[in-house]
């Protein structure tokens, strides 16, 4: 069965950090490119990081840029997000993607196949 799923989510104040992962099973991650995407209550799911099967990152949405980092594990078959100096703006559910070379699609939801069911972030004091 594949599937995605994330962890490490959970309630922090602003300007703390909090590292999300996402673990691949039923199939392998090394051929993919992955993604992470957001979901605020009532916004569109918006990509905030890509990273290429070279495990060269992308992608970053300007407002994530200097504070996110996103990296792979193949061996792992796990995906992460590095989320530091958090603001209440960064605020979701967050979501990991698996796309089989997307291409242009890269930074919308219809570039991938396989998603998790997504972990919350909520940072507030």
């Amino acid at each position: 069965q594949v599937q995605l799923v994330e962890s490490g989510g959970g309630l922090v104040q602003p300007g703390g950090s909090l590292r999300l992962s996402c673990a691949a099973s039923g199939f392998t991650l090394d051929d993919y490119t992955l993604a992470w995407f957001r979901q605020a209550p009532g916004k569109e799911r918006e990509a905030v990081s890509c990273i290429d099967s070279s495990s060269e990152p992308i992608y970053y949405t300007d407002s994530v840029k200097g504070r996110f980092t996103i990296s792979r594990d193949n061996a792992k078959n796990t995906v992460y997000l590095q989320m530091n100096s958090l603001k209440p703006e960064d605020t979701a559910l967050y979501y990991c993607a698996a796309g089989d070379q997307p291409g242009p699609f890269a930074v919308v939801p219809e570039g991938y196949t396989y998603w998790g069911r997504g972990t919350q972030v909520t940072v507030s004091s």
